[in-house]
């Protein structure tokens, strides 16, 4: 049953029937089978996703960090797994044309203590000289250990965007698992929680009620003007750059074609 109330000025077209809360409740509780029936579909995948076969390959191979060249065994850490997030970069684009996309994953990860808990390591892989990396991710503010593997082959280097996952058994090394798209969103916890809210993302291909706010392109709020409003112009950056020291309005993104 719906609580009767006048409608005042101004309300939301398509906006959904108000009700009582024993109403909501029931509503809530339909969904929730549903929800329910998703997160058993979604254990199934992940075990079928650690039933995959493997991939050995030379964990000898070097990449270069705050330390130089290291063996990518170190990236380990001394333990068994680990999560390696590739993030794509412009060859000499300063910090605000790098990646928005790639910012916003890195961006959602910046502490791994409750992986390094569970044993897992994580570490952030690009392709830019290890000089532009370094003043990107000072600027920045990052503290997951960063690692150019520029000129490095898959499954170290490769193909940018994508989270990757290793095993180690003492010296041999395997690759396990990648994604990319909307694979890397679990990372992302902002996305979750968007979905959750009545507006959702706030995207145009989302599926809402006839006469919702009708959203934007995906990833509209990747990057922001300094006044904080979602934009692709030229005086934008990547959101989280807004918090940094020193970051401004600026001409371009001082970028040129694909990434690296």
């Amino acid at each position: 049953m719906t609580t009767k109330q006048d409608d005042p000025a101004g309300t939301l077209p398509g906006r959904p029937p108000i009700v009582d809360l024993a109403t909501w409740q029931a509503a809530r509780d339909e969904l929730l089978a549903r929800e329910k029936a998703h997160t058993r579909e979604g254990d199934a995948i992940a075990a079928a996703r650690r039933r995959l076969p493997m991939v050995e390959f030379d964990g000898t191979v070097e990449v270069v960090g705050a330390d130089g060249p290291v063996p990518f065994l170190d990236l380990f850490q001394g333990r068994d797994e680990l999560v390696i997030y590739k993030h794509m970069w412009y060859d000499g684009a300063p910090h605000q044309g790098q990646c928005e996309g790639c910012t916003t994953t890195a961006w959602h990860l910046k502490d791994a203590v409750y992986l390094n808990a569970r044993g897992v390591s994580f570490a952030i892989v690009t392709t830019g000289r290890w000089d532009e990396v370094a003043s990107y991710v000072e600027f920045m503010g990052y503290t997951q250990p960063w690692y150019s593997v520029r000129g490095v082959d898959g499954p170290v280097g490769g193909a940018m965007g994508y989270l990757t996952c290793y095993l180690r058994d003492g010296d041999r090394v395997f690759l396990t698992y990648s994604t990319t798209g909307r694979g890397n969103e679990p990372v992302n916890g902002s996305m979750g929680l968007l979905d959750m809210t009545p507006y959702g993302r706030g995207e145009a291909w989302e599926d809402k009620p006839e006469g919702w706010p009708e959203g934007r392109g995906p990833c509209w709020y990747w990057r922001s003007d300094v006044d904080g409003n979602a934009s692709w112009g030229s005086t934008s950056r990547p959101v989280p750059q807004w918090t940094r020291p020193g970051a401004t309005p600026v001409e371009s993104l001082g970028r040129r074609g694909h990434h690296h």
